[in-house]
């Protein structure tokens, strides 16, 4: 069987980025048996020949119509599938799909039939918001860094901002490369309308969101892009736990440091 991949060099490296990803976080101890999610938006790398490959599937509903993704064409997780095996073998642990006319369903094109995540059609919903309002971002990520959840079981974390400039004043590189900081969103059941909706309404605001005493889902130019972000705010977490764990409540860079990082490397306020 011929590989999408095949004679298709920009696809390949996009596909062996989310593989690479994939790896990180299953080092990062982030991916638990197969759990995380990642859908990225590749349809700039579509050509003629994939936009008249047959389906390798029935025609599978997506459960909400999404206007914005009519003709698009996605790479996803499959649905029990293992990050460190998607690592070694993205084709055989995700699929491309491809969205029908009636922006509520879609067929799995290539390169096997493997079902997507079941949390699809909260990833497609951002990325028809995405599309929506012009963004370019093409990339969603959820995972599970320890350090992140571990601070969300605590209540006072979990105001806003909180744990946004708890963050920022444990490294510089944190307001740097996180300047929108991350959302918080109180415990929801996983793979909810309410969880999705929520996620969608704090995605205006930050590009990484936390999910109490759960995980962090993250929007990014790709796929490395979301990765560095919730790989930054994970950093900073462990800094703030491992000088807790010495005995002592870390210092952090004050408002007026941040507030000249701020202004030094124009980041938005």
């Amino acid at each position: 069987m011929t590989s999408i991949l095949e004679n298709r060099a920009a696809l390949r490296e996009e596909i062996e980025k989310i593989a690479e990803v994939a790896g990180y976080l299953w080092q990062n101890g982030w991916a638990e048996r197969n759990g995380g999610n990642i859908t990225v938006n590749i349809t700039a790398f579509v050509d003629k020949g994939i936009r008249e490959l047959p389906a390798i599937s029935e025609v599978k509903p997506i459960g909400v119509t999404l206007p914005h993704l009519k003709g698009c064409y996605f790479y996803c997780k499959g649905t029990g599938k293992r990050m460190r095996d998607l690592a070694r073998q993205p084709m055989r642990n995700g699929s491309v799909i491809r969205i029908l006319d009636d922006c509520s369903s879609y067929v799995i094109i290539a390169d096997e039939a493997v079902m997507p995540t079941s949390e699809l059609p909260s990833h497609l919903t951002v990325h028809n918001h995405l599309i929506e309002k012009g963004s370019p971002y093409t990339a969603t990520v959820h995972t599970h860094p320890i350090e992140l959840v571990a601070m969300s079981h605590s209540k006072k974390f979990l105001e806003k901002d909180v744990l946004t400039n708890i963050l920022w004043s444990m490294i510089p590189e944190t307001k740097a490369f996180c300047p929108l900081g991350l959302g918080i969103i109180p415990y929801q059941l996983p793979g909810s309308v309410e969880l999705a909706d929520a996620t969608l309404r704090e995605l205006d605001d930050y590009d990484v969101v936390l999910w109490e005493k759960h995980g962090v889902f993250a929007q990014g130019l790709d796929v490395m892009d979301a990765f560095d972000q919730i790989d930054v705010l994970s950093k900073s977490a462990k800094i703030y736990i491992n000088a807790r764990c010495m005995g002592f409540e870390p210092e952090g860079m004050s408002q007026e440091q941040l507030k000249e990082m701020t202004a030094a490397f124009n980041l938005p306020k």
